[in-house]
């Protein structure tokens, strides 16, 4: 059957390097003779990502050029869209031992995700780690200005955090991926690969398809978001995010049960898939915005909902820097190498006593005192402090669902409210 869907990004089809049959057996077997290096969770997401072709069409961990390309010009060495760094750093030691042409198995607590062949190694000095802080995570925000980013970014923003704790060295190279984790164990049915997602929309009949990016609960602007795009596509896929998270967010589990409530009480299902994929949040803003477009368009999707303060953090972006850079992405021209995944730039939602539903700024004439400000951080501050929910927040099913794993919770951690999440903006 002939797919009437966007092409996977790069021009080499679904570029999957997860290994299957008597290949994964004899490559696991080769593994336990290689040299061990213990890789972060982010990294074994980015392999399990590469594995099964959602980020095609890489095929490895970076090398220095596209490492620069990416962070300068949102570009890789041979010109093809890429907006943040995938890369794989290890100790000055272990670059010791290693060289290039070298074979390694890398391995995350225990079990062994993959092989890689050496192709290069670089170092990372400290200057390096912030040059790629500044060019990836920087943004508009109040949080970002040049006097206040360094002081403000090491205590508050997880992403500037996590690349100014890597090792010494990256290193670069092709993968054999042996390991898909426990996803496929943990959320049947949810976890699914681009070549499952496509196959699913072929079925279906669907060209024209949107994706609602999902790490928090599921409250009614969310809901609104993906009810704009079912009217104007021909489905949606809600795609959360099932890797790790910083603390005091939601776990996967309890999210993707409260996304499934509301498809099951307020979507006609034949228009919705919910799914999820294996990636840790790496909370870069504008720039995850982009790369939640790329590996979409592998999955199948043509059209990104990009909403506000899009994979943000604290008060490091502007409401809608990550609508705004789709306008300056680099094109060459090549349709291989340049996103093809367009944005669906949705303004601020909400839901209006006077307007009695929910609306957003370019419907709605009344005032803030009318309007319940919805987003997830607020949800989740609210229900950590055992707040009383304000109506219309959200669907009753799912905050019950919410309210009973809040009270389950023995450790609990604070929300901080920035800006962006508590309308403080809004005008």
């Amino acid at each position: 059957m002939f797919s009437k869907l966007v092409a996977p990004h790069g021009g080499r089809g679904l570029v999957c390097a997860l290994l299957s049959g008597e290949e994964l057996a004899a490559e696991k077997e080769e593994a336990k003779g290689l040299k061990q290096i213990e890789v972060s969770d982010r990294a074994k997401g980015d392999l399990i990502m590469m594995g099964i072709g959602g980020f095609s069409p890489l095929d490895g961990f970076m090398t220095q050029a596209d490492w620069k390309g990416v962070c300068e010009n949102l570009q890789m060495a041979d010109g093809t869209f890429w907006p943040v760094p995938i890369t794989l750093d290890v100790s000055a030691a272990d670059a010791a031992g290693i060289c290039e042409g070298d074979e390694i198995a890398l391995v995350n607590k225990g079990e062994t995700y993959a092989t890689m062949k050496v192709a290069e190694k670089y170092e990372m000095t400290e200057a390096d780690k912030k040059w790629e802080c500044e060019k990836v995570f920087k943004g508009n925000g109040e949080d970002s200005a040049d006097d206040k980013f360094w002081e403000v970014a090491m205590e508050d923003h997880p992403g500037v955090i996590m690349v100014m704790a890597q090792k010494e060295f990256n290193i670069a190279g092709r993968v054999k991926v042996l390991s898909e984790g426990d996803y496929t164990k943990e959320y049947p049915g949810v976890y699914l690969t681009p070549a499952q997602t496509r196959r699913m929309f072929d079925d279906r009949g669907w060209a024209n398809v949107a994706a609602l990016q999902l790490r928090n609960p599921m409250h009614r602007s969310h809901e609104y978001l993906a009810k704009i795009a079912v009217e104007v596509c021909d489905g949606v896929l809600i795609h959360s995010l099932i890797g790790n998270l910083k603390p005091g967010d939601i776990p996967a589990n309890v999210r993707i049960k409260a996304i499934q409530i509301l498809i099951d009480n307020y979507f006609v299902k034949d228009n919705i898939i919910n799914a999820g994929y294996p990636l840790d949040m790496r909370y870069a803003g504008p720039r995850e915005g982009l790369l939640h477009a790329t590996f979409r368009q592998n999955y199948g999707v043509n059209n990104m909902l990009i909403g506000r303060d899009h994979a943000g953090v604290g008060d490091f972006y502007g409401l809608f820097e990550a609508q705004e850079i789709f306008d300056r992405i680099p094109k060459t021209g090549d349709s291989g190498k340049d996103l093809q995944c367009k944005p669906m730039k949705i303004d601020w939602t909400f839901y209006c006593h006077k307007c009695d539903g929910m609306a957003s700024m370019r419907t709605c004439p009344h005032g803030k005192e009318d309007r319940v400000i919805l987003s997830g951080t607020k949800l989740r501050k609210a229900l950590s402090e055992g707040a009383e929910i304000v109506d219309h927040f959200g669907r009753e099913e799912v905050l019950d669902l919410l309210k009973e794993y809040y009270a389950g919770l023995t450790e609990k951690v604070e929300v901080k409210m920035q800006k962006a999440a508590s309308g403080a903006d809004m005008k």
